[in-house]
């Protein structure tokens, strides 16, 4: 049946759909625990227990999250053995130890410390508790922390050199871990994380001062959710565009992709906003663009030149369509994100944040915003790269393992069915945890009947027959 199919190409849609299928788990984790250490430090400092019962509320959304981010994440790491065995190979000796490092700091830092977290409030006193919540949010950070210096060195690679047999092999540590592109990516990355659980709380937030639920708690986490907004989304926007420009010096065919740029333009280059990317024919087709403007945002003049496509080998170009409108579908969500932010920031003027229920449609519907711009940008980064895996020096035609079509399509449809109903009901699973907020408590009313000062109950209906 898959007999036709080309290995390479089936494996690649296997660890894509597997690291999409994953990424999302962590890029939420990564902020709710630091949003559940920011919520135990307000509670210890203020004594407000809608502190107390936010956190709560959100650690059990946070560990069903991890522990399905750490079961996808084990998937990932077998397909470099199975699919990618060259590679594995070749780059094992550079990137094998960076992975080990994220289980040694990483991992054993939030397994000795998650279960104290979790069920250890009524164990240990509170300032061991906030202790154990700060190890599990700077594990989180710590894991992220390897995880991109493997990617980073796979997109800029530095700090190697080759054996006699072929691998990569490390020489000057320092420079493999914060290669060129590392800092940007990491920030990048973590601000990501942060606004995904931002939109995420904002979205639950908003959903229960609709239903009006619960509104002492909703309308904390919804402002909260909304300072988040306000002040990283801007922040993001001015990462990712240095982030943009560091790509352009160190990756420039990514950055032609993603702009369009089939042709150089010595005297200024157009900011291409939307068209059809014809690669077959080297051109935008129906092009809607504003002049000179991506020589102003990659050069900051605006007859600065920009090289195109035309100064790279056809065998060398990435896939145009996908890295033009990923990157777009990224930027989007970004300024709207920013948006929403500013928006927020006037109905908190106004004194109507808790009230504009025009906000709280959209803050629902911004709700899964965040990962869509993960996997967004995701693409755009990995897509990129290509025809490379290690970029400039191993190709992904030459990274496979040397094994047949069907026995990849095979396991790909196998994880295709195991995740939709794993995954899918794990995610099942946190929508209705997100959607049980407990009431505000009410003050309890007195046993007895309130009476008002100096009038006395008269007899009962009926009395007066009685006698």
């Amino acid at each position: 049946m898959f007999e036709h199919f080309d290995a390479i190409v089936l494996a690649r849609i296997q660890f894509a759909f597997t690291v999409s299928a994953h990424i999302i788990f962590p890029a939420f984790s990564i902020g709710t625990a630091s949003y559940l250490f920011v919520l135990e430090a307000l509670y210890l400092k203020t004594k407000r227990e809608v502190y107390l019962e936010l956190f709560n509320f959100w650690k059990t959304i946070f560990a069903v999250a991890f522990g399905m981010g750490v079961v996808s994440g084990i998937v990932m790491s077998y397909q470099f053995g199975t699919n990618w065995a060259v590679f594995s190979d070749k780059a094992g000796p550079v990137i094998g130890p960076l992975m080990g490092y994220e289980v040694l700091t990483a991992f054993f830092l939030e397994a000795g410390f998650l279960g104290v977290m979790l069920f250890g409030r009524q164990r240990v006193g509170p300032g061991l508790h906030f202790f154990a919540t700060g190890m599990v949010a700077l594990g989180t950070l710590i894991s992220a922390t390897w995880i991109l210096a493997v990617n980073s060195w796979m997109q800029t690679p530095a700090g190697f050199g080759m054996n006699d047999k072929g691998q990569f092999v490390p020489v000057d540590w320092w420079a493999v871990i914060f290669n060129p592109s590392f800092p940007y990516r990491l920030v990048h990355m973590v601000l990501a994380a942060y606004l995904t659980t931002a939109f995420v709380v904002g979205a639950v937030g908003a959903w229960h001062l609709l239903k009006r639920t619960a509104p002492l708690r909703a309308s904390t986490m919804f402002s909260m959710a909304m300072w988040m907004a306000a002040v990283v989304a801007p922040i993001q926007i001015l990462v990712g565009d240095m982030h943009g420009l560091n790509t352009l010096e160190h990756q420039p065919a990514k950055v032609m992709a993603m702009e369009g740029h089939f042709d150089s333009h010595p005297d200024g280059a157009p900011l291409i906003l939307f068209g059809l990317p014809n690669q077959a024919e080297k051109r935008v087709d129906y092009a809607i663009e504003i002049p000179k403007l991506s020589s102003l945002i990659l050069k900051h003049g605006l007859n600065e030149p920009l090289a195109g496509l035309d100064t790279i080998p056809d065998d060398k170009e990435p896939p145009v369509a996908i890295v033009f409108w990923s990157f777009r579908v990224m930027v989007a969500i970004g300024f709207a994100m920013l948006g929403i932010g500013i928006w927020s920031l006037f109905c908190r003027y106004r004194g109507t944040l808790n009230f504009n229920a025009w906000l709280h449609r959209a803050a629902v519907a911004m709700g899964p915003a965040g990962f869509a711009a993960v996997l967004a940008g995701w693409v755009t980064t990995e897509v990129g790269r290509q025809p490379y895996t290690i970029y400039g020096h191993l190709l992904t035609a030459e990274s496979h393992s040397p094994i047949a079509a069907p026995a990849v399509a095979t396991s790909l449809i196998a994880f295709i069915i195991v995740y939709f109903f794993v995954f899918g009901t794990g995610t099942f699973y946190l929508l209705r945890l997100m959607a049980r907020l407990p009431r505000d408590p009410t003050p309890e009313l007195q046993e007895d009947p309130i009476r008002t000062q100096g009038i006395t109950p008269g007899p009962a209906q009926g009395d007066s027959h009685a006698h």
